[in-house]
């Protein structure tokens, strides 16, 4: 039976997902989570430029702490074409696929710029297979929902937030983000993305900016000259997607609680108001204490909270990675997760595996909250919830 006709089935296909021995462990009675991954999905994303090698230390903290025997494990396989072309552009693609494929890309060069193919994100030979892999895990996550195989799906080399219909930005290639959102747009008729990355969710605000069925919420760093410059709060939508789009601007030393308390307020406003059937939320690690982005004070308490608040809807949930450079604190972070909605407890001592030493020099799960000044001051924050409540209003009575 081919792959497409597989995925039109209404129910989730095991015999082709299930893979490696931890499945033969797990107890389908309890398990609702979903992991996908597999070795080609893995070593692909290792390449990827700015985090060569962290596919592999997520997955092996994660390993080593025995979720993987917990968890529906699905190995994925590279995105159909027509998926990928559900947003992007077919010149973008076609362009990106011909540098992916060339040793030299001299003679694509002005073609490659037009396409943002340069700079922070430079065409090398393979991009394209990696990016249409992420994707295609991605899309696998979003279909484990879609077709009732799990209650979250868990994608941590997807979540490339940057990208545009015909532009690679921000060390994006292909928004797998978008692409998972159209899948499940497919079963679920509205959709909430949750951003919780340092950086703005531009790519997949844009997407959607103009659409009631999918509401955007991005809690990020805006001050100037920060990429990508844009998230400020007066941004809400537009045409039938006005007030549908919400953004929380902050600045630097946010602390986590402050950064919990606005994520439960904001959210707990926009489920009231919204009413989603399913949500994916991209669980960007760069706002964690001690990333090389050097700007929030957060501890992986806070992501694992404020991840943990979107659980407790019981609806349908992706997740996905996304920003992260410091690679031991991302793996902590994001296996922390993994374990919180599988709602394992794990101690605080690092297992030893293969990156034990990355983790030195505590050797400790989780991390501490930063001391950088707080520069969000209680009346920046009241405004910023006041400007979400005012839209969320004007949002319902539309």
């Amino acid at each position: 039976m081919a792959d497409d006709e597989k995925d039109e089935q209404s129910t989730f296909p095991t015999d082709e997902t299930e893979t490696n021995k931890e499945n033969d462990r797990r107890d389908e009675r309890s398990c609702r989570v979903a992991y996908v991954f597999n070795e080609e999905l893995i070593k692909l994303s290792d390449e990827l430029p700015k985090i060569k090698g962290r596919a592999s230390i997520v997955h092996s903290l994660i390993r080593s702490y025995g979720l993987l025997s917990k968890m529906r494990l699905i190995s994925p396989h590279k995105a159909k074409l027509t998926d990928i072309l559900l947003f992007h552009s077919s010149e973008y693609i076609d362009c990106l696929q011909k540098l992916s494929d060339e040793d030299d890309d001299e003679k694509w060069m002005e073609e490659a710029e037009t396409f943002g193919l340069t700079y922070d994100c430079p065409a090398y030979p393979g991009i394209f297979d990696t990016a249409s892999y992420i994707t295609g895990a991605s899309v696998k996550a979003a279909q484990a929902l879609s077709h009732n195989y799990a209650d979250v799906a868990i994608n941590w080399t997807g979540g490339w937030h940057h990208a545009k219909r015909d532009e690679a930005a921000g060390f994006c290639y292909i928004n797998d983000i978008v692409v998972a959102i159209l899948i499940l747009r497919q079963k679920f008729d509205k959709v909430l993305y949750v951003d919780l990355d340092l950086h703005h969710g531009d790519g997949v605000e844009d997407a959607f900016c103009a659409t009631s069925k999918v509401m955007t919420v991005s809690f990020h760093k805006h001050a100037p000259g920060f990429f990508p410059g844009t998230g400020s709060s007066d941004d809400c939508g537009m045409g039938k997607g006005q007030y549908y789009t919400v953004n929380v601007p902050l600045q630097d030393g946010m602390n986590d609680e402050n950064f919990v308390s606005l994520v439960k307020r904001v959210l707990g406003t926009v489920y009231k108001s919204f009413k989603p059937q399913a949500v994916v939320c991209q669980c960007g690690a760069d706002g964690l204490d001690g990333d090389p982005m050097a700007s929030f004070n957060l501890s992986t308490d806070a992501l694992v909270d404020s991840v943990q608040f979107i659980t407790n809807w019981k609806l349908p949930l992706l997740l996905l990675g996304g920003g992260g450079y410091n690679m031991a604190n991302t793996a902590r972070c994001w296996t922390a997760i993994t374990a919180s909605v599988l709602k394992e407890k794990l101690p605080s001592d690092i297992p030893e595996h293969r990156f034990f030493p990355l983790y030195g020099p505590d050797y400790e799960l989780t991390t501490s909250q930063g001391n950088r000044i707080d520069r969000n001051k209680d009346s920046h924050l009241q405004n910023v919830i006041a400007a979400v409540d005012n839209r969320l209003l004007h949002g319902s009575k539309s």
